[in-house]
């Protein structure tokens, strides 16, 4: 074989890399809270509580999709289940999604899943929350380390 032609499969695996890299974000703290906030309308009241969840659940990382004991997986931002809330390959779940969706850089279907399963469920639901952000003295300060007094619910031109 020429070395031409065993150069192909390593540049399509490299492009294949790069791709998914680019469907991922690594938000920090403080922006996803803004976001969260200003984009999605989540209340200021309970922040505290969803950036913990998401920095033990997935350290904040929209492409994280873990194995559990049980043969389901938890993906993306808010480590979804697979068990109940999405299905593999298909639309399904108590959220009706593909849960391959849940693990991209779009967060949108994500919120709309985690929004449901913490109305039906509240933040007991993932372990992570249990674990760390149960007592309300873990919950990070965010109004002291990223100003979410000062953040506001981005208007939309319908609004005007």
């Amino acid at each position: 074989m020429s070395p031409k032609v065993l150069l192909l499969p390593a540049l399509l695996l490299c492009l294949m890399l790069i791709a998914k890299e680019v469907e991922s974000k690594q938000y920090m703290r403080c922006e996803l809270t803004r976001v969260l906030v200003e984009t999605y309308r989540f209340q200021k009241t309970l922040m505290s509580n969803w950036i913990c969840l998401v920095e033990h659940e997935s350290s904040l990382n929209t492409n994280k999709v873990t194995r559990n004991e049980n043969n389901s997986k938890n993906y993306g931002l808010f480590q979804i289940n697979s068990r109940d809330y999405c299905a593999e390959g298909r639309r399904g779940g108590l959220c009706n999604m593909k849960c391959e969706d849940l693990s991209n850089d779009d967060i949108s279907d994500d919120i709309a899943c985690a929004q449901r399963i913490q109305q039906r469920d509240g933040f007991k639901y993932w372990k992570g929350w249990n674990r760390y952000c149960r007592n309300t003295r873990n919950l990070p300060n965010l109004d002291v380390t990223c100003k979410l007094s000062t953040l506001s619910p981005i208007r939309s031109p319908n609004f005007y």
